[in-house]
């Protein structure tokens, strides 16, 4: 006879994503289009965390509010939490300190790991919606230990990526939004060449992730290759051991 036990309302959707309260749209590749992800998400909305809010002004205002949207998706099932914005970072302590699961706020959280990756004399760059409101204490919150040796780009003198997503807009011409990061893309590579590796802050900027690859030609790390990562520690992928054939594995 084999037991089952069980304990939470939800199976197989053991990654939950905090969502910031707005109305644009979400294109494939958008954390928030449910179909970007190869596996199924839990999502919970923040009320009144609005990407101005959360961008612009200080999300750690919100941080109860967060706290409780995770410990609800937790209570649904999720045995990891991530959000939707790069800039919450800020959160990160508090929330993990709040919920029992593992907690990654930020695709920013990747900028150490992806500087060790590089050669000596390379370095990471990243690639923000916002420069103007980017702040070293952003970047030590994501564990960052030297915010000045991490140069910052942004959209924010773009036609339509920051202030599209930032005022909430209802339509947006993503062409557009294309343009931008491949504006900023040119910018990166034309400023410094000592620069190695890209990571995109905003979790918008995923559906152009191989845009700027192929314009830089530089890896480019989003909260796409961020959770994907973090899913394969709630989830690990299972494979076939053949322990039956004393000759396995030896060709």
């Amino acid at each position: 006879m084999t037991i089952v036990y069980g304990g939470k309302p939800v199976y197989g959707a053991v990654l939950g994503i905090l969502m910031l309260e707005a109305r644009f749209p979400r294109i494939h590749g958008d954390i928030g289009n449910a179909a970007t992800w190869p596996f199924p998400v839990q999502y919970r909305v923040v009320k009144g965390a609005s990407p101005h809010k959360v961008v612009r002004q200080d999300p750690m205002v919100l941080v109860e509010e967060f706290i409780a949207a995770a410990n609800e998706l937790v209570e649904a099932g999720c045995d990891g939490i991530t959000t939707n914005c790069g800039f919450l970072a800020l959160t990160q302590e508090r929330i993990s300190q709040a919920v029992p699961v593992p907690v990654a706020t930020s695709s920013l959280m990747q900028v150490p790991m992806v500087q060790a990756l590089l050669p000596p004399g390379k370095k990471v760059a990243v690639l923000t919606i916002s420069k103007e409101t980017l702040t070293p204490g952003h970047l030590r919150a994501a564990g960052i230990s030297d915010p000045d040796e991490v140069p910052v780009f942004g959209t924010d003198g773009g036609r339509a990526l920051t202030r599209c997503i930032l005022d909430d807009h209802e339509a947006i011409d993503f062409a557009d939004c294309r343009l931008d990061m491949l504006d900023a893309a040119r910018e990166i590579v034309d400023t410094d060449r000592d620069i190695g590796a890209i990571v995109l802050e905003c979790t918008n900027m995923t559906p152009y992730a191989y845009d700027v690859r192929k314009v830089t030609g530089l890896p480019v790390f989003s909260i796409y290759s961020f959770v994907k990562w973090f899913y394969e520690g709630l989830m690990p992928g299972r494979f076939q051991l053949e322990l039956d054939d004393p000759r396995a594995g030896l060709h």
